[in-house]
């Protein structure tokens, strides 16, 4: 189920983003993809899914680390808070938006 709802999150969207609402790096990233331009990020927000630890599990599998925010750009990850303000700081981001 998590690999499955991951999985089709990074395929059905051009910005797919693994969240928690009280995590300030997730509050980073999500506030650089927004002045980026980037208005249609699906936000997974995981703190209240009972699938939360299992989703965590497999973007450690895919990613290397489980930790949030988890960020992918036209299936391509990106990676988490740090990586998104440095894509944005850089320029990069607002090229993908």
């Amino acid at each position: 189920m998590a690999q499955q709802i991951v999985d089709s999150g990074i395929k059905e969207n051009k910005v797919f983003v693994i969240s928690k609402t009280y995590c300030p790096f997730c509050t980073k990233a999500k506030k650089y993809l927004n002045q980026a331009g980037i208005k249609d990020a699906k936000i997974l927000e995981i703190e209240d899914m009972s699938e939360m630890d299992a989703i965590q599990d497999y973007c450690k599998k895919l990613t290397g680390a489980r930790s949030v925010p988890r960020v992918w750009i036209n299936g391509k990850f990106i990676g988490g808070g740090d990586d998104v303000e440095r894509a944005f700081k850089k320029g990069d981001l607002q090229k993908m938006a």
